[in-house]
């Protein structure tokens, strides 16, 4: 039986499944919108203004407008309706250029322990900087290609083998005990679990080549769905689960659930 998630679509909520957006929204006909995906622990939300504060960036830069405090309403009532339950462990937030407001509940992704990574070339699309866009046709098609070869996830590389991030996480790695990430300057996402990790741990913002990471100490990758998953293979070079990746997950953790409601 498929489990019962939940919508609240501009201010009423409903069955998921009841949700309905125009077929003339340019939100579903050319992916103009942005979105943001919160995690619910015992349904109470993790860094819930970190994520409004992003989603009103990217509105911002892709010139949509968007009405905040409407949205805190919305999240309010939908996971008053929703309580508790694994069918609602996130809240996708959608908001579209032809004016719809949409939150759901969703189920966590049944992510594995560990992962595999195959490197797959990408190029950011720099117009986007800065805008959690429906636009992720290409994150989601890097995510099949490398899943075609074997491989858990996509690693996206820039043409000149530049490590990027993954799909939908950010990648960090440890070299001579020293936990590092991409710098935000190479277009990747100012992931919010990224900027967790940074804090907590002090980790460093360096570029890294592909060649150079696949000699990496340990890696990992961090994101709202994962928290921190272990990366243990990047194509054909073997990655064991370290110490430093241990410690920042149980670190990660207990600082989400210390940060609640």
């Amino acid at each position: 039986m498929a489990l019962a998630h939940l919508a609240c679509l501009d201010g009423v909520v409903m069955p998921a499944t009841e949700a309905r957006v125009p077929a003339t929204d340019d939100g579903l006909l050319r992916g103009d919108g942005v979105f943001e995906v919160m995690r619910l622990y015992g349904g109470r939300p993790f860094a819930l203004a970190d994520h409004l504060a992003r989603l009103e960036r990217s509105a911002a830069n892709l010139r949509l407008p968007l009405d905040v405090d409407a949205i805190h309403t919305d999240v309010a009532a939908l996971l008053t309706a929703a309580g508790t339950g694994p069918e609602h462990g996130l809240v996708r937030i959608v908001v579209t250029r032809g004016g719809v407001r949409l939150l759901m509940t969703e189920s966590l992704p049944d992510n594995p322990s560990q992962i595999r990574l195959g490197s797959v070339t990408y190029a950011p699309t720099r117009l986007l900087d800065g805008i959690k866009s429906l636009s992720y046709a290409p994150n989601m098609l890097a995510t099949r290609l490398a899943r075609e070869r074997g491989f858990g996830d996509a690693l996206l590389t820039t043409p000149h083998g530049r490590v990027l991030e993954a799909p939908t996480s950010t990648l960090f790695w440890v070299t001579g005990g020293l936990l590092q990430t991409t710098p935000l300057d190479d277009h990747v996402l100012a992931s919010i679990t990224r900027a967790r990790v940074i804090a907590l741990t002090g980790a460093a913002e360096r570029p890294i080549a592909l060649d150079a990471l696949k000699r990496a100490d340990e890696a990992f990758l961090a994101s709202t769905t994962r928290e921190v998953q272990p990366v243990i293979g990047i194509d054909d070079a073997e990655l064991p689960v370290g110490a430093v990746t241990r410690d920042v997950a149980a670190r990660l953790h207990e600082h989400i659930l210390a940060e609640l409601p």
